[in-house]
C-alpha cells in the first residue's frame, strides 16, 4: 500500500495557522486534522482559539472536541486517532492538512513514540503529594538536575510531564532525553511535508497581545466560569493551560484584570518562543513566511504530485 500523505501546517501560537489552513483547505478541497493538544477538549473553545462551528461545518475537521477536560488524553492516543484520520482522508482521495502547534503530537504522529515503563501508582502519588506540599517548582528543579535537556523542553508548570519525567528516571535509572535520542522518532507511517509558518518576531508578539485581549472580549472569563461551575477542577491539566490558569486567578480574586492580561500575554509570548525553538530542532521542516500564501500553495502542489 502507498504511504498516506499529509501536509503539516504548524507554527507558533498567534501566527495565523487557522486562517491560512482554512484558505488552503478551500483551495485544495482538503480536510483538516487537529494537532493542538488543547483543542481536543470539549467546552474549551475561546481559550484554545478553535475554528468556529461555521468553519468546521464548511471544512471537515478531525480530533476537535473529542474528550472532556477531566479525561486523560496524551500523545499516544493522539497518534493512534490521527493516523486513522489521515489514512481515512487519503482513502477518500482528499488532501489531508494536519494543523496545530503542539510539536510533541506532530512528532508522535510522524515518528512514533519511545517505550516507557508502566506507571507506578505509589511512586506517582508520592510525587504528587510532594508537589502539593513543597511546590511544583521544587520537583521541576530536581528534574533540571537529573535531566536538564528534558527539563528545558517542558514548562515549569507542566505537572504531568514533570512527574512522569521523574518517575521514568526513578524506574529506569536513565534520562528521558536519552530515551528520546535512542528512539529517534523514525517510525514513518506518513509521507509528510512539514511547513512551519513564521513572521517577524515583533509582528508575532503584537498579534499575540491583541489576540489575548480578543479572547477576553469574546468571553474567556465566562467560558472559564462555566467550566468551573460544571465541576471541573482548576488543577486539571487543561485548566492549567495558558489563558485558563490566568483567568482562574482573576476569578478567584488573586489577580486583577490588568495583571491577568499582562501575565497571559507574557506567557503566550514565551510559549511561542518555545514552539519556535522546538521546531528549529526538528528535521526536514520547511520554514515559510505566513504572508507568502502563493509560495506555500506552490510548495504543497509540488509535494502532492511528487
Amino acid at each position: 500500500m502507498k504511504i498516506p500523505k499529509a501536509v503539516i501546517i504548524s507554527g507558533p501560537t498567534g501566527v495565523g495557522k487557522t486562517e491560512l489552513s482554512l484558505e488552503l483547505a478551500r483551495y485544495f478541497k482538503a480536510e483538516i486534522v487537529n494537532a493542538d493538544s488543547m483543542q481536543v477538549y470539549k467546552g474549551m473553545d475561546i481559550g484554545t482559539a478553535k475554528p468556529t462551528r461555521e468553519q468546521r461545518m464548511e471544512i471537515p475537521h478531525h480530533l476537535i472536541d473529542i474528550v472532556n477536560p477531566d479525561e486523560e488524553f496524551n500523545a499516544e492516543k493522539y497518534r493512534r486517532m490521527a493516523l486513522s484520520a489521515v489514512s481515512e482522508i487519503n482513502r477518500k482521495g482528499k488532501v489531508c492538512l494536519v494543523v496545530g502547534g503542539t510539536g510533541l503530537y506532530i512528532r508522535a504522529l510522524l515518528g512514533g513514540l519511545f517505550k516507557t515503563p508502566e506507571k507506578d501508582p505509589s511512586l506517582r502519588e508520592a510525587l504528587k503529594r510532594e508537589a502539593e506540599k513543597e511546590g511544583l517548582r521544587k520537583l521541576y528543579e530536581r528534574l533540571r538536575i537529573y535531566d536538564p535537556e528534558y527539563a528545558e523542553r517542558i514548562h515549569p508548570n507542566d505537572k504531568i510531564r514533570i512527574i512522569r519525567g521523574l518517575e521514568i528516571i526513578e524506574l529506569t535509572g536513565r534520562k528521558v532525553s536519552e530515551l528520546i535520542k535512542e528512539h529517534g522518532f523514525k517510525e514513518k507511517k506518513i509521507n509528510a511535508l512539514k511547513i512551519f509558518l513564521y513572521t517577524d518576531r515583533k509582528i508575532l508578539y503584537e498579534r499575540i497581545n491583541r489576540r489575548c485581549i480578543r479572547m477576553i472580549e469574546s468571553g474567556l472569563i465566562e467560558e472559564t466560569r462555566r467550566l468551573l461551575f460544571q465541576g471541573y477542577s482548576p488543577s486539571l491539566k487543561p485548566l492549567q493551560s495558558i489563558g485558563y490558569r490566568h483567568t482562574v486567578k482573576y476569578i478567584s480574586g488573586e489577580w486583577d484584570l490588568y495583571k491577568m492580561i499582562r501575565k497571559m500575554q507574557a506567557d503566550t509570548r514565551r510559549y511561542a518562543k518555545r514552539q519556535i525553538t522546538w521546531f528549529k530542532k526538528e528535521e526536514d521542516v520547511v520554514w515559510m513566511n505566513v504572508e507568502e500564501k502563493d509560495k506555500i500553495k506552490r510548495k504543497i502542489e509540488e509535494f502532492l504530485v511528487s
